[in-house]
């Protein structure tokens, strides 16, 4: 048949072998363009992409932590710390893994703030932040207590991580605040020794890496850096925190009963000029970050707000007047009966005196008589004194925000006249004041006051070391005595400073009473400036304090307002310094008498007596007195005795007849016949 042995047309040609071949061939090389294009891919990613991968790679399972400084020490010049660091623990929150759900995310977040114990403001801030896409940081709280790392814990919430940071503590609160300063949320310093020391204080960041889990979690670290590879500088102040928190309280009890708005209170040790305390109120607490409100507290009077000093600027216009010879220890000025015209002005003293001389126009604190000293002087002159004193510039105390003051120009017979009781074209900081006074107690020798001991680095290298530096020499040794024997009359019966007087060490001081410009009025309000500065013991000077109150209501005088807190202070700080008394009671009187050895010269006195002159103290004669006569006549007297020897009186310095100083020592050398 015809059909048989004749091909199929059916498929064509494509059904046959060489098309099967054709399709594996086709196959092969498909294959082998993709595993080229794998092999390509693979070597790509394995060479060209390599470093970044694995940076990807990492940063799945690893961070770096970043472990903030540990801040240095400061203490006080017994080494008792007034601001440390300690690790406490900061909490963040992770958004993505709060919650499934905005809800849900809300929710825990409320729980959390509560248990956090989150402000409001604060409450609302980090809720928006929480809901900006893809954030996977926010801060819940830093530093905190562990109350509250314990109570959030407890809540065991997923996306919660806690990092250990430093805080600062300071352990005696307000005390010293003002010159401590504190330190922001990020560990700097922001006032204070706290901000001047930052660099030396702050020490090294470190950052050490740690594995974490599928949840962002740290579940692994390295061991961490050790707190000395962190560790700040320690600095050692001049203070001692015993004398300043005596300053403060005793400055705050003063404010507060006399209804005053602020005060400042600064001790000085004259020898030396190392600041002891330097007290400002109203304070604040560094262990919290000070409020807008509270702010108020943190600036330090002592150093940043000069005021017109009223009558304390009297001390350095003698002191000048005296070293210049303008006038005569014994010289009278008439006082004008307490009235003095000045072309249309009128100078008035607080009673009606006639005539005057030097020590008893600082013992009244005549003002009319005062501005006749300076009218001899004359402005220029004035002007020199007061700078010599070093008013007008600052100390250059390690303290930020210190203010220089302001000394002239001295215009017109006026100007002269206020310059001279401390009013007008003249403004002092508190510690200008005691840094001036304290160069009258130490010979005439004006030295810079400075607050930082030393800065000594955690290996034992000190940095920095504090010392004496003198600035000047306003006035001879001479002239300092002779003014701290004046300004005892300040405290003694008939003076203006009364209450400053202390029973066992003899007080210089002279008190302060200035009126406060009115800068609506343009001229002078009727808000007072009270104030007293001094040295203690005026015999053997130790420290010098000025003491100044801001707007007393009730008492407005410095004598009633500014000198009971300096007695206050004096004394308590004689007390921790272990000053041994200068001035004996009538109890120790008594007691040196029953003590000393009697002989019979006690009975046999034959010395020849020195009239006195009328209002002028001399030495007694004592030579030939038994011990027990001559320490009584000493002590009737107002003279320290110090005996050397036993028997009668043989010699005695000063001698008999000489000009003395209520409250001075005398020298009696004693020999038995």
């Amino acid at each position: 048949m015809r059909s048989v042995g004749t091909r199929s047309r059916i498929g064509g040609p494509w059904q046959g072998v060489g098309w099967i071949r054709l399709r594996i061939a086709l196959f092969a090389l498909s294959l082998g363009a993709g595993l080229l294009l794998i092999l390509g891919r693979a070597i790509h990613l394995q060479v060209v992409k390599r470093d970044w991968l694995g940076e990807m790679a990492r940063s799945q399972y690893s961070r770096t932590l970043s472990l903030a400084p540990h801040r240095g020490d400061i203490v006080d010049r017994q080494g008792a710390t007034l601001a440390s660091s300690v690790e406490v623990e900061s909490i963040f929150l992770d958004p993505l893994l709060l919650g499934n759900t905005p809800e849900e995310r809300r929710a825990r977040f409320e729980r959390l703030a509560a248990a956090a114990e989150l402000p409001p403001e604060q409450v609302r801030r980090i809720a928006g932040r929480l809901e900006v896409p893809n954030n996977r940081f926010v801060w819940l709280r830093r530093r905190a207590s562990p109350q509250v790392v314990a109570r959030v814990r407890a809540l065991g919430f997923e996306g919660v991580g806690f990092v250990k940071e430093a805080r600062r503590f300071y352990p005696y609160k307000e005390t010293a605040a003002s010159v401590l300063g504190f330190v922001g949320v990020d560990g700097n310093g922001l006032e204070g020794i706290e901000r001047v020391y930052d660099d030396r204080l702050r020490g090294q960041s470190a950052e050490i890496p740690a594995l974490r889990d599928a949840r962002g979690r740290a579940v692994l670290a390295e061991p961490s850096v050790p707190t000395e590879g962190r560790q700040g500088a320690t600095v050692q102040l001049t203070l001692d925190r015993a004398i300043q928190y005596l300053a403060e309280k005793a400055l705050a009890a003063g404010i507060e009963q006399n209804a005053a708005k602020a005060g400042s209170a600064v001790v000085l040790d004259v020898r030396t000029g190392e600041v002891l305390a330097l007290a400002s109120h109203p304070g604040f607490n560094p262990n919290r970050t000070p409020t807008r409100q509270a702010r108020e507290g943190v600036r330090n009077r002592a150093i940043t707000d000069p005021f017109e000093p009223g009558s304390t600027m009297k001390i350095f216009l003698l002191a000048g007047g005296l070293e210049r010879s303008a006038f005569r220890p014994d010289e009278s000025f008439d006082c004008e009966n307490g009235v003095w015209q000045i072309g249309r002005h009128r100078i008035h003293d607080s009673k009606p005196y006639r005539l005057l001389t030097p020590p008893r126009i600082l013992q009244v604190s005549s003002n009319v008589c005062s501005a006749k000293i300076a009218q001899r002087l004359g402005a220029e002159a004035l002007e020199e004194i007061y700078r010599s004193f070093g008013f007008g510039r600052r100390t250059g105390i390690e303290l930020p925000g210190e203010a220089g003051g302001v000394v002239g120009p001295f215009r017109g017979e006026i100007g002269l006249a206020t310059a001279a009781f401390g009013q007008g074209a003249i403004m002092a900081t508190p510690l200008q004041l005691a840094t001036a006074v304290a160069a009258l107690g130490n010979g005439g020798r004006l030295l810079a006051p400075w607050i930082v001991r030393e800065v000594r680095e955690p290996d034992g290298r000190v940095v920095h070391r504090g010392e004496p530096r003198e600035v000047g020499r306003p006035v001879s040794e001479k002239t300092a005595r002779t003014m701290l024997r004046w300004m005892q009359g300040v405290v003694e019966e008939g003076g203006t400073g009364t209450l400053a007087a202390l029973e066992r060490h003899a007080v210089a001081g002279k008190t302060g009473t200035s009126q406060k410009p009115d800068p609506q009025r343009r001229g002078y309000g009727r808000e007072r400036i009270a104030s007293f500065v001094g040295v203690v013991p005026a015999d053997d000077p130790r420290l010098a304090i000025a003491v100044v109150i801001d707007e007393p209501q009730k008492e407005r005088l410095g004598g009633r307002v500014a000198a009971p807190v300096f007695r206050e202070i004096a004394e308590g700080a004689l007390g921790i310094l272990g000053v041994p008394p200068t001035r004996k009671t009538p109890e120790d009187w008594e007691r040196l008498v029953a003590l000393a050895p009697v002989t019979e010269a006690d009975e046999g006195y034959v010395g020849e007596e020195v009239e006195a002159e009328p209002g002028v103290l001399r030495a007694p004669n004592l030579l030939g007195l038994g011990a027990r006569e001559a320490i009584a006549r000493a002590g009737a007297a107002g003279l320290v005795v110090k005996m050397q020897g036993t028997g009668r009186v043989v010699s005695q310095d000063p001698p008999p007849g000489s000009r003395v100083g209520r409250g001075e020592e005398i020298v009696l050398r004693l020999a038995t016949p």
